[in-house]
């Protein structure tokens, strides 16, 4: 990394500690994009490729894990962020922890909410849909969708409204 550079962290050391900082910070697994966001609108002088870089050497030194290119922190990143975490600037410091809790409200609804779709053997898709409170499912239906498309149309839009289209499922049943 170039010491000369804008932004508040200079080395290589001090970005995976800022990675490791964010990441504990985070209660599910970040989606790598996420993580990206994150770290890079943190520190504005941290780099695409510097960051890539560090995070793959947090994956092979198993400070961090990588599974369906989402991460989270191990134990071993913990304890090792944890040490060296007061060496972030307290401004960087405070902005990924207001960027983490944001991003945690995101990841933990988007956890709750559950989709997938099966082609049927004649024909259509059966789409599963689910949303769940933290302490189990409340809703969980599956749709016969005519093709492809109106399966994911309506996917994305279950993930974008659950709690609306909840709701009124609720109320309608409740009428009397």
């Amino acid at each position: 990394m170039d010491e000369n550079r804008f932004g508040f962290i200079h080395s290589a050391t001090e970005l995976k500690v800022l990675i490791l900082y964010i990441l504990s910070r985070i209660s599910v697994p970040c989606p790598r994009e996420d993580l990206t966001d994150l770290t890079l609108m943190t520190d504005n002088g941290i780099g695409y490729f510097e960051f890539s870089d560090c995070l793959a050497d947090l994956v092979k030194t198993q400070h961090i894990t990588e599974q369906d290119n989402k991460y989270s922190i191990t134990k071993k990143g913990i304890e090792n962020g944890k040490s060296m975490e007061t060496s972030v600037p307290y401004s960087v410091r405070i902005r990924a922890e207001k960027a983490a809790a944001t991003l945690n409200g995101v990841l933990s609804r988007d956890s709750m909410i559950t989709s997938s779709r099966v082609l049927r053997q004649r024909g259509g898709y059966t789409l599963k849909l689910a949303l769940n409170d933290g302490v189990g499912e409340i809703i969980n239906m599956e749709l016969l969708c005519a093709d492809e498309k109106s399966a994911k149309t309506i996917e994305a839009n279950f993930r974008k409204n659950a709690e609306k289209i909840y709701g009124k499922i609720i109320g309608i049943l409740l009428e009397e």
